[in-house]
């Protein structure tokens, strides 16, 4: 047994992994193999007596990848994308060879030379660890560890490849790991920190939220913050040399706030979280109204004379001070006690949120009343308002519970693309069947799926064959057939027989896996639109705690008189009068419902989408895509099956359609050409025996000639039969008629008679032209681009209505293209599906990649359709529409509320309008009700749905 490692160029992403290992397992005589990625190094055992090396090297080179026999000079990235090639590198050592045992990696180091600051070591040094991307070779290494050990304070600097960080011990006096990252940047790398989610509990409105990416923001060491309230979450982009996860929960908890770190996809604690907010809200308002209505009916019954006298004895027991005094404090430290605690945590780190205003609004009323039942206030101060203080608690309770529970629908996505999840898997260990966590199981087990089972994880099948229920995937109900050599997709259910497959792909690398991850960071993103509930949220708390200060020495000092306040309304204390105004005011305003628009509309929109196979990539893709005026249509993959068919067999001189298909096929059977597979294919699928012919030849650029039962047969161009003698001429107008439908038209001859012509092309997808059709009933301009010749193209527009054609246009000018229609001033969106697409999607304003394509289309996507349907551009399009719709709609409500409800607490329109505890109501069922209506979205009916 022989082992070797060989060098690999052109794997790109996990794709290119999968299909390097999977060439060279296949091989008879490999044993193992290991491919790295990262390191483009594939290591490998096999027996030397059945394959020899150069069989290895030659299938990688089939595989469509190089086998470097020398390294390579180091391209070396500049920041405005020049490469330069560096002077007087030496080449690395061949590395393709058999070696007995395979040295373990590792990194290579520099050691700085003495600063030119300090003569003597420094009294304390710091380490820091630096993500870094874009290095490709040993020489990347070099010229990063070159340029951080020449900077002053640095004592060493070591640069791995394979792990891509950069690490740097350092004197923190002279040197620091803002200047790392600029040294590393302007060689032309990319800097990355690590990223942590967190699960934030105790938020309540977008000041929350502010609080917290404000206060974490400020943090050493601490990238990019993103806090979700709709969620709960937060993601935090770190650099993992100056802080740890723990000194970022702390700050979370300091702030305010409960947070934990999220660790893969666990849909059972998500639902155990959730089940637990429901419910200590559920109980808090159980509890509240428990003791707050005894309390206000005492509170009415003190003012309302008839009460009392039709039931002396309770209302007077509900009255009294001592009792209310009771109850309500209670209610203030049980289930009010969230709202105190989280203003007071707040305020100690200089925070303000929704709960500094409802702990201002209670804890007034409370107050007052209490020292008016201890102490001789005075006239004016006999009316307590206990009743008025636990009503505002109980209705602002009974908001969170009614919030908390429309949360949970929001989420309800992410719940069902978990709940797809096989929970254990069996597995072969030494031919015997063994059944595991889903989290044990490795790339490489053998896993064993019977009939009704959901697959554990992807992988490739090795043994026996079924049919898999693939719609969580594709949308698509009718099972599809797996042989062995397919792959498997796990979540899928196994509808027949059993089978054995490989793992390939476990843990977060699945696909169900990766389309959670995709789903959750786009519910986690923000639209722009957000930023201006942001810049609200910033200064709402503030400037409503202004506006009833304000509004209580109105009334305490200009009011109370002006209108007369105690022969009006029976308030004798300016004070009290003042007080009850301020108290409104607090309690009525709702920073909630700004707060919660955007985020819950993006939830519940791209959640939608994932539900129906259409990923969006974040709020921001939501809205660019509801302006789209222009879709660019690559035309082969994407408007095209990407495969010839047969589409016309005419015969001539009274000879059947049969016997001039047969003709073709025994004339195309040995040849590999697509358009020769397209022929044979389709005689396979009318039932037409194929025998076979003899003395193949395919004859250059012309045709082919074969020879059957003693005739010679001739299929192909004009040419060909023209220089065999006979005149294609009478069937001009046939085949003309045909190219200019697109199709490539052949001659069939047989002993120089021409006996029919065979027309291949590449047809049209189902749902082309009715995408297409919807696409231009919104106004949307739709252009085709492709690298065929002009008569080709438009051909294929003619048939699916396509308004402008872009023909004969390079892979590499695809781009350059789409920027040419942004300079007119079109927002572009680029639909495609290939490697030749990935430029263009990057440059259109949408880039919309089909789930069937190669995955570095799907990276350099906004959106990504799972389903290969053309009408889910329709659909995307209109979702984000009406996302957008609903965002606007919450924003529009949750501002209107505030500038109307403010007012009107503050008794612009007239003093006591609305009671305090009615204003409480109002402001709980605000947040509820924008919440509710982007629920609406649930609602929203894909293109393909609507036409069943």
């Amino acid at each position: 047994m022989d082992d070797v490692i060989i060098k690999i160029k052109g794997m790109t992403c996990q794709h290119c992994q999968k299909r390097v290992h999977d060439t060279i397992a296949a091989l008879d005589g490999v044993t193992t193999v290991r491919v790295d990625l990262e390191a483009g190094k594939a290591t490998i055992s096999y027996d030397s007596s059945k394959i020899d090396f150069e069989q290895v090297k030659q299938a990688v080179s089939d595989a469509g990848y190089k086998v470097v026999e020398k390294e390579e000079v180091c391209p070396m990235p500049t920041p405005n994308g020049v490469k330069l090639i560096t002077e007087g590198m030496a080449s690395m050592p061949v590395e393709a060879e058999v070696i007995d045992e395979v040295p373990p990696a590792g990194p290579k180091t520099a050691q700085s030379p003495p600063s030119k600051t300090a003569l003597s070591p420094p009294s304390r040094t710091e380490k820091t660890a630096i993500g870094v991307t874009g290095m490709t070779c040993a020489s990347c290494v070099q010229n990063i560890e070159k340029d951080l050990s020449k900077l002053p304070g640095v004592i060493k600097a070591v640069v791995n490849l394979t792990t891509e960080k950069a690490s740097v011990e350092y004197d923190p006096v002279q040197v620091g790991p803002e200047q790392f990252t600029k040294t590393i940047t302007d060689l032309g790398y990319g800097v990355v920190g690590e990223s942590v989610t967190l699960h934030i509990i105790g938020m309540t409105c977008a000041s929350c939220v502010q609080n917290i990416e404000r206060g974490l923001g400020k943090l050493n060491g601490v990238l990019k913050v993103s806090v979700n309230l709709t969620t709960e979450k937060g993601t935090v982009e770190y650099d993992p040399g100056r802080i740890t996860v723990q000194d970022i929960i702390k700050a979370v908890t300091d702030i305010g706030y409960g947070a934990e770190e999220i660790k893969g996809v666990d849909v059972d604690r998500e639902r155990e979280a959730r089940g637990k907010e429901i419910l200590s809200q559920k109980r808090n308002l159980i509890l509240a109204f428990i003791l707050a209505v005894p309390v206000s009916i005492g509170e009415m019954g003190q003012n309302i004379a008839p009460l009392v006298n039709a039931v002396p004895g309770i209302m007077g027991f509900l009255g009294n001070d001592y009792f209310q005094f009771i109850f309500a404090t209670l209610v203030m430290l049980l289930p009010g006690r969230q709202f105190f605690s989280g203003a007071y945590k707040g305020l100690k780190h200089g925070a303000t949120d929704m709960n500094l205003l409802i702990a201002t609004g209670t804890g007034s009323a409370y107050l007052i009343s209490t020292a008016s039942v201890f102490l001789n206030l005075g006239a004016g101060f006999e009316h307590k308002y206990f009743g008025t203080a636990v009503m505002l608690i109980a209705f602002i309770v009974l908001g969170r519970y009614l919030e908390a529970n429309s949360r949970g629908k929001t989420s309800d996505a992410i719940k069902k693309l978990m709940g797809l999840q096989a929970r254990t898997a069996r597995i072969l260990v030494d031919k015997t069947e063994r059944e595991v966590s889903i989290e044990d199981v490795k790339s490489g087990d053998i896993v064993v799926v019977r009939p009704g089972e959901k697959l554990p994880v992807d992988g490739i099948v090795v043994e026996g064959r079924s049919a898999l229920d693939e719609s969580m995937l594709t949308g698509e109900s009718i099972p599809v057939e797996k042989n062995a050599g397919d792959e498997v997709i796990g979540a899928t259910i196994n509808k027949t027989g059993s089978f054995t497959y490989r793992a390939t792909r476990v843990g977060a690398d699945t696909a169900l896996a990766q389309i959670i991850k995709l789903v959750e960071d786009a519910q986690t993103s923000k639209a722009p639109i957000q930023r201006i509930a942001d810049i609200v949220a910033g200064h709402f708390i503030v400037t409503v705690m202004s506006i009833a200060l304000v509004a209580f020495f109105y009334w305490y000092f200009i009011g109370f008189e002006r209108l007369d306040i105690e022969t009006n309304y029976g308030i004798a204390s300016p004070f009290l009068a003042a007080l009850l105004i301020a108290i409104t005011v607090l309690v009525i305003a709702c920073p909630c419902a700004v707060g919660l628009a955007t985020p819950i509309a993006v939830m519940v929109g791209t959640g939608k989408g994932a539900e129906n196979g259409i990923l969006i990539k974040g709020g921001e893709a939501l809205e660019t895509a509801q302006n789209l005026d222009t879709i660019v249509f690559d035309k082969t993959g994407t408007l095209t099956r990407g495969e010839p068919q047969l589409t016309d067999v005419v015969p001539v001189g009274g000879v059947s359609e049969d016997t001039v298909l047969m003709l073709a096929v025994i004339a195309e059977k040995g040849s590999e050409h697509p358009l020769g597979e397209a022929i044979v294919k389709g005689a396979a699928a009318r039932g037409i025996d194929i025998p076979n012919g003899q003395d193949f030849n395919a004859i250059a650029g012309h045709g082919v000639q074969v020879t059957y039962e003693g005739s010679r047969v001739l299929l192909g161009t004009r040419k060909l039969m023209t220089d065999n003698g006979m005149d294609p001429a009478p069937l001009n107008n046939i085949m003309e008629a045909m190219e200019n439908d697109g199709k490539t038209a052949m001659l069939i001859a047989k002993d120089n008679e021409i006996m029919g012509v065979i027309a291949v092309a590449d047809t049209l997808k189902e749902h082309s032209a009715q995408a297409v059709k919807y696409l231009q009933e919104m106004g949307i301009t739709t252009v085709m681009i492709t690298g065929d010749n002009r008569r080709t193209a438009e051909a294929i527009a003619r048939q699916v209505g396509i308004d402008q054609v872009l023909a004969e246009v390079l892979p590499r000018d695809k781009a350059a293209e789409v920027k040419k229609l942004q300079a007119k001033g079109q927002k572009v969106a680029m639909v495609g599906d290939g490697i030749n697409d990935a430029p263009a999607l990057m440059q259109a304003d949408i880039g919309i990649a089909l789930g069937s394509g190669t995955d570095v289309a799907m990276e350099s996507a906004q959106i990504v359709l799972i389903k290969d349907d053309l009408r889910d551009v329709v659909s995307g399009i209109e979702l984000s529409k009406r996302t957008m719709s609903k965002i606007r709609q919450g924003l529009f409500w949750a501002f209107a509320y505030n500038t109307a409800g403010i007012p009107i607490a503050v008794g612009l329109f007239g003093p006591y309008v609305i009671a305090p505890a009615l204003a409480a109501l109002f402001m709980a069922m605000s947040s509820v009700s924008v919440t509710t209506n982007a629920l609406l979205l649930k609602r929203f009916k894909l293109k393909r749905q609507e036409a069943v």
